[in-house]
This record gives structure tokens, C-alpha cells and sequence, in this order.
């Protein structure tokens, strides 16, 4: 009896179905882990459905032009209110505090991970950590008395000879006079964003670390037996390995930036209107007009700052949004090739 046998060509591929028999603490787990996501977009939609509905009432009055009016005067009618100076000035805050935390983050994050000793790197964990543990309104006591006045003359000399950008421009004063007053360069979004870089830091730095002692040691030792140096395996290697962990550590550094209080609230002197020179005495945040005028404000007043939180709390979630894009598509999380 003739038998016929298939070729491989002629089997249809089809994928295998595996089975899963999950156990009772599987279950558990699982049902833990899903209702733990499921509440914490619970927890943030409810934030955004309560911020929107205090806000409504001052959203309607303003429409389009709370984005683009610079003034804050949410009692005077008229619908005079909105955020454009505010966000602006939020926005500078948090990029000179990323600006002054993610190189000095990165730093102590490749040390401790690649150059530090053994015996010295618990230590030095501990203490980027015991940063991130310091009270926000200890910060700003620090910078309201003691950074404030040693950072003139660098704010001085910044504005002497980098003043023709117009970031570090000084408006009203001449900055090659002897004469010229101190005071224009205290309370200034630069001696604010350097506080808050010192807050974000142990952040940033905490995630990434994480993400460079995670590089594959496959490719570490591939790289050294092709003859690299140390720092040539950490640019090879440990830096594209950790690229998404370090734009994760950035954007959460932003985000911690870009909503910090009291700390913006003890050093800026507030203002209202656009102050691109962040130099200069005077700016603003979202977060510490809140704290400014929450206290006295009317009912319609506090629509309009719960306006202004609900904007602040939309461009924390677009931040994120974007860095776990990044993060995404990454090399960061890979296996070792090697």
C-alpha cells in the first residue's frame, strides 16, 4: 500500500495554541495588577473631570483668550484673564531647571554606576536618594537666603556678555556700570530654576542609574575585548543603552519641574506679563499663582485658578505622554545581543 507524504511546501503554516492553566495566586496577581492600573487612570480622569468642572464657569467667560491674555484679573470683568505669561514663565522654570539637573544627574549616574567603588556606591545611593527626601520649602529657604546673593555676579556677567540673546538680556539697567543695583537680578526665574534643578536631580538621577546598571554584560565584555577603554565602552555601550532612561528621567524631572510650589513661590518675584529674560527680577508659574491668590480669591477667582490647573495638569500629562513614546521606542529594556 503506496503512503503519500507531505512536503514541507505543502503543510499550511499555522501558529501552535498554547494553553495556560494559571494558577490561584496567578489570578491573584493578575487581578491585583489590573486593578491597580485600572485605578490609577480611575484616580487621574476623576483629577481632570474635577478640575474641569470647577473651571468651567471661568472657561466660558474667557473662551479662547484665556490662552492668549497675558493679564490676571479674573474679578475685574471683562473676561481679563488667562495664562499666557503664566505658562510661558512655568515653561522657562522648568527647561533652566532640566537645563541645570539632566548633565548633572547623568554625571553622578555614570560614576556611581561605572567608577565608583564598590564600598562607596551604597553610600552615595543613599544619599542621591536622601536628596530627593528634603522638604521643598527647605530648598527654598536655601535659595531665598544664601543662592540668591552668590548668584549675581553670575547672573551679571551672563547678562554682560551673552546679553544680546534675548534670554539673557536685562532690561533697564546697564550691567558694564559699577553702579548698577543688585536687586534686578534677584528674584529671577534663573536663581528659581536652579533651586528646582537641585530638587529634580536625585529623579533623574535615580532612573538613570537604574537603566546604565541594566546594560547588557555580554556587550561590556564584547567591547572591552575589542580593545575599548572604559569611557569607549560607556559611549558604545552603557550611553545608547540608556538613552530611553535617560529621556524617562529627563521628562520626569520636567514634570517635576514644571509643578513645583512653594519653593517658585518663596524665591520669584510674581508678575503677571511676559517676562522672557529669565535674568531678570520678576516671573511667574502656574503653580504659585495658585498659591498666590487661592487664599483670597472669589468664587469666580477660583475658577479661574482651577482654569489654570487644569492647563498645568494637561501639560504634565502631554510630557509624560511623550516620554513613554521615547522611552518606547527605545533601545533602553533590550537584550544583549551578544
Amino acid at each position: 500500500m503506496a503512503t503519500s507524504v507531505l512536503t514541507v511546501s505543502e503543510v499550511a503554516d499555522s501558529p501552535r495554541s498554547l494553553i495556560q492553566h494559571p494558577g490561584k495566586a496567578d489570578k491573584i496577581f493578575r487581578g491585583i495588577a489590573r486593578g491597580s492600573g485600572l485605578a490609577v487612570l480611575g484616580i487621574m480622569t476623576m483629577i481632570g473631570v474635577f478640575l474641569a468642572f470647577r473651571a468651567s464657569q471661568a472657561l466660558r467667560v474667557a473662551g479662547l483668550s484665556f490662552l492668549t491674555t497675558s493679564g490676571w484679573e479674573p474679578d475685574a470683568g471683562h473676561g481679563h484673564f488667562g495664562i499666557k505669561a503664566i505658562l510661558l514663565g512655568t515653561i522657562l522654570i522648568g527647561l533652566t531647571a532640566v537645563a541645570f539637573a539632566v548633565p548633572l544627574a547623568i554625571g553622578t549616574a555614570l560614576y556611581i554606576s561605572e567608577y565608583a567603588p564598590r564600598q562607596l556606591k551604597r553610600t552615595l545611593i543613599s544619599m542621591v536618594d536622601l536628596m530627593a527626601a528634603v522638604p521643598s520649602v527647605v530648598y527654598g529657604l536655601w535659595g531665598f537666603f544664601l543662592l540668591q546673593g552668590q548668584m549675581v555676579p553670575i547672573s551679571r556677567w551672563l547678562s554682560t556678555y551673552l546679553g544680546w540673546f534675548p534670554l539673557f538680556k536685562v532690561s533697564g539697567v546697564d550691567p558694564n556700570s559699577p553702579l548698577a543695583s543688585a536687586s534686578i537680578y534677584l528674584s529671577s526665574t534663573f536663581i528659581a530654576g536652579i533651586v528646582v534643578a537641585l530638587m529634580v536631580t536625585p529623579i533623574t538621577c535615580s532612573v538613570t542609574r537604574e537603566v546604565f546598571s541594566q546594560a547588557p554584560s555580554g556587550e561590556r565584555e564584547g567591547a572591552y575585548a575589542l580593545g575599548a577603554t572604559r569611557w569607549g565602552m560607556i559611549r558604545s555601550v552603557v550611553l545608547p543603552f540608556g538613552k530611553g532612561g535617560m529621556i524617562g528621567g529627563t521628562m520626569l524631572g520636567l514634570g517635576r519641574a514644571l509643578g513645583e510650589t512653594i519653593t517658585v513661590y518663596m524665591i520669584i518675584s510674581f508678575v503677571a506679563a511676559v517676562q522672557p529674560h529669565i535674568l531678570q527680577s520678576g516671573g511667574s508659574s502656574v503653580s504659585s499663582l495658585i498659591a498666590l491668590r487661592y487664599g483670597e480669591a472669589s468664587t469666580f477667582g477660583t475658577s479661574a485658578l482651577m482654569a489654570a490647573g487644569l492647563a498645568l495638569f494637561l501639560m504634565t500629562l502631554v510630557v509624560n505622554f511623550v516620554a513613554s513614546s521615547i522611552v518606547a521606542r527605545s533601545r533602553s529594556g533590550a537584550e544583549s545581543d551578544v
